[in-house]
């Protein structure tokens, strides 16, 4: 039988912080990555760049992971509007960061027309 390999995508730096009671800072969001990091994850969503003050600076200085991919959570473009006027989309793609897993493959459908 072969061996599969299980990879964890950690999401406490976004979802945790919806928690009622829980206001992470920018160094909170760090120091929980590297530790995320050290334990071996290999992707921590560090929150939705533009969402929210703490998030955006959080993107524009990312934590220097050793192991794990650093993610961003998004969204594709809101409907009626193009990709280039979307300010939501545009923070997203415009974030330093080593990897974007997003949502495209239900959000759109394969010819191209936009989702209901």
């Amino acid at each position: 039988m072969a061996k599969e390999r299980l990879y964890v995508f950690d999401t406490t730096l976004r979802d945790g912080a919806q928690t009622s009671g829980v206001d992470f800072s920018v160094e909170d969001k760090r120091v929980i990555a590297e530790a995320l990091d050290r334990l071996g994850v290999d992707y921590v969503e560090g929150g939705w760049p533009g969402a929210n003050p703490t998030d955006s600076s959080f993107f524009q200085a990312p934590p220097k992971l050793k192991r794990a991919k650093f993610t961003a959570f998004g969204m594709t473009k809101r409907p009626g509007r193009s990709a280039d006027n979307d300010p939501g989309l545009s923070e997203v793609v415009n974030a330093s960061f080593m990897a974007l897993l997003d949502s495209i493959t239900y959000k759109l459908f394969k010819d191209g027309a936009e989702a209901p």
